[in-house]
């Protein structure tokens, strides 16, 4: 008799859990999207400097700071706890100016009448954000969650070029409807990640149009590789578009300057590792974006998401039948 009260609560509690999650997501984006209206009254200067100091006061005090800081320990083993701190507060103002940049898109990308950019960003490669625009033919573009990773959709609009963007939307649902509605004011087309989206990518190329993609999350059931040499699973997909299609692959990136300023970077397409028959190899391109992400980070270690759990493996096997969604990420 207990076991079957027992089995009759179970939906009950199981709903319960859900309502007190969805009361917490709602809680935590009102309390959120309010600090982030208060800024707003501010400067853009120095609500983002308020925001930055702020993040590098409270970010050590959650949860998360223990991972990124153990990332960090197993990235640089040789560097003093001192030095590796100093990055994870960093890397806390870095995430606060991102969150409160959100805000203030419209005055950071204010451009004085005539000018293509403006004032605050700088570009390298600029005659490959031209190229692109004139040339027929896919392109895809990809990136990793280092500097304001958001400005390059932005920036290749004010050059004519159309690029339709891969995003991960936040798990909280209040958080993502906001977040959404902002990135494509700015940002021109979006897909979500999630089960559908490789095949609404494939559409784009296959009407010569170009995608932008971040490639340094974690990925369940992913490509084995490595990351500062630690092992780690990562997104097939932008290779087996690039080998689908066989076009060229751009690296970009955006380093974020002290003043509120941005360099904004596109370079060459890479030069992908072939298979013996011609065709672009899954695994050795998969394990060059890691190597070219790790290579961004390495130059700019503060401005990079130590603490995302990039290292997590699956563990475990898939139930049979069963297949991950082409951009299932955490």
């Amino acid at each position: 008799m207990a076991a079957k009260r027992g089995t009759m609560f179970r939906p009950l509690a199981a709903r319960a859990s859900r309502g007190l999650k969805i009361a917490n997501y709602w809680t935590i984006a009102q309390l959120s999207l309010g600090l982030l209206k208060t800024v707003r009254l501010l400067p853009a200067d120095k609500a983002l400097d308020f925001l930055d100091n702020a993040a590098r006061r409270l970010g050590p005090l959650m949860g998360r700071h223990r991972t990124a800081m153990s990332n960090l320990r197993a990235a640089y083993p040789e560097k003093p706890e001192a030095e590796l701190e100093a990055i994870a507060r960093d890397m806390w103002g870095n995430m606060a100016r991102l969150a409160g940049e959100y805000v203030f898109t419209d005055q950071l990308m204010r451009r004085e009448p005539g000018a293509k950019l403006p004032s605050n960003v700088e570009i390298e490669g600029e005659e490959f954000f031209l190229r692109l625009r004139d040339a027929k033919g896919p392109h895809i573009l990809f990136t990793g969650h280092v500097g304001n990773f958001e400005l390059l959709p932005i920036v290749a609009a004010a050059y004519g070029l159309k690029v339709t963007a891969l995003f991960r939307a936040p798990n909280n649902p209040f958080l993502a409807a906001e977040l959404l509605e902002k990135r494509t004011e700015s940002m021109g087309e979006l897909v979500a990640s999630g089960r559908g989206s490789a095949f609404q990518l494939a559409r784009v190329l296959e009407t010569n149009g170009n995608v932008g993609v971040l490639v340094d999350q974690k990925f369940r059931h992913g490509i084995p590789g490595t990351f500062f040499g630690r092992p780690c699973e990562t997104s097939p997909l932008l290779a087996k578009l690039a080998r689908q299609f066989d076009c060229p692959v751009h690296p970009a990136r955006c380093i974020r300057l002290p003043g509120n300023r941005f360099r904004l970077e596109l370079r060459e397409k890479l030069d992908l590792p072939r298979t013996p028959t011609g065709t672009v190899d899954i695994a050795a391109t998969t394990q060059l974006l890691n190597d070219t992400v790790e290579g961004w980070v390495r130059e700019h270690p503060g401005q990079w998401m130590w603490f995302h759990k990039r290292w997590k493996l699956t563990g475990g096997k898939r139930r049979p039948g069963t297949r991950p969604s082409p951009t299932s990420v955490e």
